[in-house]
């Protein structure tokens, strides 16, 4: 039976309200590489859905409640309730009833589509179904006899979700979705450049990303925005009304000089204090958004205006009457124009007459931005805006915002304020290697590849995302809440290593002052030293007097976290890292220099001498070997690799198997030591094991 799995992302994943409107999830995009299924089958498949499944599908959505889900031009929040269970239940059964009878199976036809022409001119390369929605009566869970639609969409969750098509004997294709327990990243987002090249690829007009800090915030909206053009600004506490927007400060000007009978002194200049209006970050951002509209109408360029640390400041006071503004009606201009001060107006309408970097040539046609406009200048909207006597947003302006949770009482945030952002929570995870363009590298088995950065004290070094996670542990337990968590991102590292002194004075300096508070919270009890304070993290350098970090008491503190060290030297055992021993191995004559790739180059070798085995055949043979292994497994199926940690799934190699099932080789833990005392040396553990079974794989070994 032939099958596809595809990956669910967020561009896939929309839930859709029993309420919505018809022209939300209409659309499921595909990878083009999935196209080869479908490809003789005309412009129409049938598919078909299992009641079990879906049940499953929408189950496991209400177990990861709350949840954002998209919501055409906002991202609304839906919580877990026994209600949203009982209406989504009710809503499947209505689906699988015919002739008032239960059933198991129901089947729907998709448009296929591909290579579509545009109204430009120009041929959309995606492929993709549409056709989705369904019409449905059920009964709630009050007994009400409502109306939804059905989308297959509804019980995707980005991240979670892959979506299996299988084309069965009778031609129908059958529709399953699988879930796992922790969220992967294909980093894949369907064939969509064309669409990531229009403006409405940014739903939200005015969104905050917040989160732990360190968690990579900023850094996702300037990867985001980087094609765009882009101001910034960041809030603190003396930010104001005049910082944000502009106003009129003394500045230093060159004027001729004249004598004390106001004559001009002729060819004499003088330099003299005058007062000029300044324009800050919101006006250059107004100006810049009003120009690109007025060339490019709906179609026009984004224009972002960034704000960092919003929090820092208070808002109430730096937006002042722009608060209104944040109110957009659904073709995303303010739906309450204001009215501008005098030295306002003047400024807008100079820019917008006579500066190169704003100036509107020709006409601006808004008239319909905004519902029953009434000037108070007897002019059109078009004319007041030009002119400056009102303020507007338009609809290419967005407002973007980040904000540190653990910076949350600087300035608390009103919910007035709050109602007119959407919030986007970045989530506290694993650091990943970067292409060129921002996405992530992906290994050979097309998974992220972790940064892997290590904390190196005392001559060890410890797993940098290993300490994030115990840490948070630690601060929740403390807290009962993230704020005060560590994202990845919290320090940086130089060459992938982040130093004693950086360690203490970044990471330390925060536990001991914002999170833990004091000298007497027993993550800072250490066996062996007792309660110890924050200036027994610092000691005298013996040879120049000066104060560094105490290395041995870091080394100390990460060990009472359960952190295990590594040799320093040792740069981790990733594919590109040479072993330190001057030693080769060969397995059936395929010669290796890298410990990390012994195993899997054995067990791939073992694959190919028996055909006919199963992957879980193979990995019965191969389940005993972890006893070998530092990090206590050797290989794993499917169920197991997408259950485990992503740390260590994410470095893992895949071998596919002669029956079309694959398993997954550990990369991670095996290390050669056969000169280091007290070091347990994995691989020649592995090396021995394997030639004791005797399971007709050649192993050699040889100094270089």
């Amino acid at each position: 039976m032939e099958e596809i799995v595809k990956h669910i992302n967020d561009t896939n994943a929309s839930f859709r309200q029993p309420n919505a409107g018809d022209a939300k999830n209409t659309d499921l995009f595909l990878d083009n590489e999935h196209y080869f299924l479908f490809k003789d089958c005309g412009e129409q498949i049938t598919v078909r859905y299992s009641k079990e499944n879906l049940t499953k599908a929408i189950l496991f959505i209400a177990s990861i409640l709350p949840r954002k889900f998209d919501q055409s031009a906002t991202h609304e929040l839906v919580k877990f309730s026994k209600e949203f269970v009982l209406d989504q239940l009710a809503i499947i059964d209505a689906l699988f009833t015919e002739d008032g009878k239960p059933v198991d199976h129901f089947t729907q036809v998709w448009n296929a589509r591909k290579d579509v022409p545009q109204k430009n001119g120009k041929i959309d390369k995606r492929f993709y179904f549409n056709g989705l929605l369904k019409d449905v009566l059920y009964t709630d869970y009050k007994g009400v006899q409502r109306k939804t639609k059905f989308t297959i969409r509804n019980y995707f969750a980005g991240g979670y979700s892959d979506l299996h098509i299988l084309k069965a004997d009778d031609g129908i294709f059958d529709i399953r979705i699988s879930n796992a327990k922790v969220p992967t990243y294909d980093n894949k987002e369907d064939g969509l450049e064309e669409v990531a090249e229009q403006k409405k690829e940014f739903k939200c007009l005015q969104q905050i990303y917040y989160g732990a800090p360190g968690t990579g915030k900023s850094f996702e909206i300037k990867d985001t925005t980087k094609r765009y053009s882009t101001i910034r600004t960041t809030f603190h506490p003396d930010s104001d009304y005049s910082t944000f927007v502009g106003a009129y400060k003394p500045t230093m000007k060159s004027v001729d000089l004249r004598d004390l009978g106001g004559r001009v002194v002729d060819g004499v200049k003088e330099e003299r204090i005058t007062y000029t209006f300044v324009k800050q970050a919101f006006l250059k951002a107004y100006l810049a958004a009003w120009k690109k509209y007025a060339e490019g109408g709906e179609t026009a360029e984004p224009q972002f205006l960034i704000i960092e640390e919003i929090n820092r400041g208070n808002c109430a006071q730096i937006f002042g009457d722009l608060f209104q503004l944040l109110d957009r009606n659904g073709n995303g201009f303010s739906t309450y124009p204001i009215e501008a001060d005098a030295d306002l107006q003047k400024e807008i309408t100079k820019a917008f007459a006579e500066e190169e970097k704003y100036k509107i040539n020709g006409e601006l046609s808004v008239e319909s931005a905004v519902k029953d406009y009434t000037s108070n200048y007897g002019a059109s909207l078009s004319e007041d805006i030009l002119k400056g006597r009102i303020l507007l947003l338009p609809n290419n302006l967005y407002i973007w915002a980040t904000m540190n949770t653990s910076d949350q009482s600087l300035f608390p945030i009103d919910s007035a304020f709050k109602r007119r952002w959407d919030w986007k929570y970045v989530r506290i995870t694993n650091g990943y290697e970067r292409e060129e363009d921002g996405k992530r590298k992906l290994d050979e088995n097309g998974k992220p590849i972790p940064l892997e950065w290590k904390i190196s004290v005392n001559g060890e070094q410890y797993d940098w995302w290993q300490f994030i996670q115990a840490i948070n542990v630690k601060i929740e337990e403390q807290s009962e809440s993230d704020d005060k968590k560590l994202g990845y991102f919290f320090c940086n590292a130089k060459n992938k290593k982040i130093d004693a002194e950086t360690f203490v004075g970044k990471v330390i300096f925060y536990l001991w002052n914002d999170v833990f508070k004091g000298e007497n919270a027993e993550i800072f009890n250490i066996e062996g030293v007792g309660q110890v304070t924050f200036d027994q993290f610092y000691k005298e350098d013996e040879t120049t007097g000066l104060t560094i970090a105490n290395e041995h008491m870091v080394s100390l503190f990460l060990k009472k976290l359960g952190l295990s060290a590594e040799d320093d030297n040792d740069e981790g055992l990733s594919d590109n890292q040479p072993q330190k021993s001057d030693w080769k191995v060969k397995v059936n004559g395929i010669e290796l220099t890298l410990a990390n790739s012994i195993p899997y180059t054995t067990i791939e070798q073992y694959v190919k001498s028996h055909p006919e085995m199963t992957a879980q055949e193979v990995i019965n043979v191969w389940e005993p070997f972890k006893k070998c292994s530092a990090r206590k497994w050797v290989v794993a199926n499917k169920d197991e690799i997408e259950n485990m940690n992503p740390r260590y799934a994410n470095y893992s190699y895949k071998i596919n198997c002669s029956d079309g099932t694959s398993l997954w080789v550990n990369k991670d833990g095996w290390m050669h030591h056969p000169i280091v005392e007290g070091r347990r040396d994995t691989i020649s553990e592995f090396i021995n094991a394997v030639k004791e079974a005797d399971l007709g794989i050649i192993i050699t070994e040889e100094s270089i």
